[in-house]
């Protein structure tokens, strides 16, 4: 009688889990209700399951109303439900099913029920909620099982709170990739790219290999030195993946790609791309869109028109790097016919707000402002605040205080203006000389309580990432690096550079004020920092987070031919590369 019922059980659970859909998993809980089967645990649990976990697509209600139904649902049953919602667009109801029951003392500490708990409120930035299931996983004696740890990891990342994420990291006992990596990403996602760096580095040393970088690692790490333009660094990352065996995986590849290009080395990302055995829609994307913010608009088209002969359809990105590449490179003729060639469905895609922007970019700085301000207002779709920043710094660039106004107006109408509105408002006021209008710009900056972000310089040497700020003291050797400035400036004279005083936003005294407070910023600073700490003919490469102003561009031209130096400088928008007295833009950005 028991092995006939252990077969009968058996047979039961194969007809749950092979269950092709809703209306069979409905006759089943039909015939279970009618047997009472429903009360087997075992039977009841992989029920649940299939309904709440593996059914496409899912039904949470119908799921949630089986489980009301439990009278003493056991603690796997109650994580089958966590867990469904965690996976759910209802993830609060998981954590509220959680604290429940935890309350009623139904269900006992169990680790998997914190985990799938913090699973929800993962999902829905809950941040309160994890502290309080933090707080249990202590009272519960957890803090020993390391995958619960790197969830609770995993949520302060999520919740941008790396302080608490360093924390849990410490104390778990025996780290292994995973909890690494996820430290590694919560670095990333706040921000704190050169900890990644110092955290890759860490990985390789240990001394046990439970944390020896993977695929996932070289990732996160590529993703932060491009982010930094820690060429370096990157280099060393490819090495790593080399040794390692893991250069063949198609992401990773993709991802070199992608490092390479946004460190300024397109040598070097071609070369990847070009021994990739296998290319998808990703590699091609990453190659154009390197080759746009480079500066190389024909061989980004080349590049394309190469890919569709492969027929590998083009995604929204891909086309986005395109449109991007004729705007950076002046080609308005070939970025108005492809975007014509989009709204014609040659394509497949119709143009989204981030392809109206590429061409409203192309427009301005072909100093076409009035079509580019009519296409503007004929868009089937409402712009956003960054089309319309977009135009406003071609107005910048232009010098029209006209239509600068108009843009900052329609800015204010969707609530979204930002400080960096404000300065390109103010550059737009100063470089035509109208200094009353810039002193009431700052009164009302200072009444809204509006505070600008002070550009920032990074060049990287030797593996190490160095960062400068405007009139920056904090660098260890800052006393050698204002003296090199200062021989560079006189070297720079001789050679015929003058400041380009319409780039200082403050209505000095003087030309010489104007000209001696444009002398330190922070890319100055960083370029000073590259010649006295390298040898001759060493390749410097800057990375800054705003937009070069016009008068430290026509300092790095002068660098690059009188200290006969390759100078690479990435703005927020774009690479300049600086050779014997020239930009790679043509002055064109």
């Amino acid at each position: 009688m028991f092995n006939s019922m252990s077969n009968s059980d058996h047979h039961l659970i194969s007809l749950i889990v092979s269950s092709t859909g809703k209306l069979h998993l409905r006759q089943i809980y039909a015939f279970l209700l009618r047997t009472s089967l429903i009360r087997n645990s075992n039977v009841f649990h992989h029920f649940l399951s299939r309904l709440a976990l593996s059914l496409v697509p899912r039904d949470i209600d119908y799921s949630r109303r089986v489980f009301s139904h439990r009278s003493n649902p056991s603690v796997s049953h109650c994580n089958t439900m966590i867990r469904a919602f965690s996976v759910s667009q209802t993830p609060g109801e998981g954590f509220r099913l959680f604290r429940s029951l935890r309350r009623k003392s139904s269900l006992p500490p169990n680790p998997l029920s914190s985990s799938f708990a913090l699973k929800c409120c993962i999902k829905s930035g809950d941040l309160l909620g994890g502290l309080q299931i933090h707080g249990k996983i202590v009272s519960d004696g957890f803090l020993s099982d390391s995958l619960l740890m790197t969830t609770l990891m995993d949520l302060y990342s999520t919740c941008e709170n790396s302080t608490y994420a360093c924390k849990v990291f410490d104390e778990i006992p025996h780290r292994d990739t995973v909890s690494w990596n996820v430290l590694l990403s919560c670095f990333l996602s706040n921000k704190r790219t050169r900890d990644v760096l110092l955290l890759f580095d860490k990985m390789k040393n240990e001394v046990d290999g439970c944390g020896k970088p993977d695929a996932v690692t070289c990732l996160l790490a590529l993703q932060a030195c491009a982010s930094l333009g820690a060429l370096d660094f990157g280099e060393k990352v490819h090495y790593f993946i080399d040794e390692n065996g893991l250069g063949g995986a198609l992401n990773l590849s993709n991802t070199l790609v992608s490092m390479y290009s946004r460190c300024g080395a397109m040598d070097k990302a071609y070369q990847v791309f070009n021994r990739m055995s296998e290319k998808n829609v990703v590699s091609w994307t990453a190659m154009i869109s390197g080759l746009a913010m480079n500066g190389f608009g024909r061989e980004a088209i080349e590049a394309f028109n190469e890919m569709l002969k492969f027929g590998i359809s083009p995604e929204e990105q891909t086309l986005t790097g395109l449109l991007s590449a004729c705007s950076h490179s002046g080609l308005v003729d070939e970025g108005t016919m492809f975007f014509e060639k989009m709204r014609s469905g040659e394509f497949k895609i119709q143009p989204n707000l981030h392809h109206y922007g590429c061409i409203v970019d192309l427009l301005g700085r072909a100093r076409l402002l009035d079509k580019a301000y009519s296409l503007i207002t004929s868009m089937e779709m409402k712009p956003d605040s960054t089309i319309w920043r977009t135009l406003l710094g071609a107005c910048r660039v232009q010098g029209n205080v006209e239509l600068g106004e108009r843009v900052i107006s329609h800015l204010i109408e969707l609530k979204a203006e930002e400080a960096g509105d404000y300065v390109l408002l103010l550059n737009t006021y100063s470089s035509v000389g109208k200094w009353e209008k810039v002193t009431e710009l700052r009164s009302l900056m200072k009444e809204k309580k509006i505070h600008t972000k002070p550009g920032c310089s990074a060049i990287e040497l030797q593996g190490t990432v160095h960062e400068f700020i405007v009139d920056d003291n904090s660098h260890l050797r800052k006393e050698k690096i204002y003296k090199m400035l200062a021989e560079i400036n006189q070297q720079l004279k001789i050679a015929g550079y003058v400041a380009d005083i319409t780039s200082e936003l403050h209505n000095l005294d003087s030309e010489e004020e104007k000209g001696h407070a444009l002398t330190y910023h922070s890319e100055k600073l960083a370029i000073a920092f590259g010649i006295l700490a390298t040898p001759p003919g060493t390749t410097i490469r800057v990375t800054k987070n705003l937009r070069t102003c016009v008068d430290c561009h026509n300092f790095a031209k002068f660098v690059s031919d009188v200290y006969d130096r390759v100078v690479i400088v990435r703005d927020r928008s774009r690479f300049h590369h600086f050779k014997g007295g020239s930009c790679s833009c043509n002055d064109f950005w």
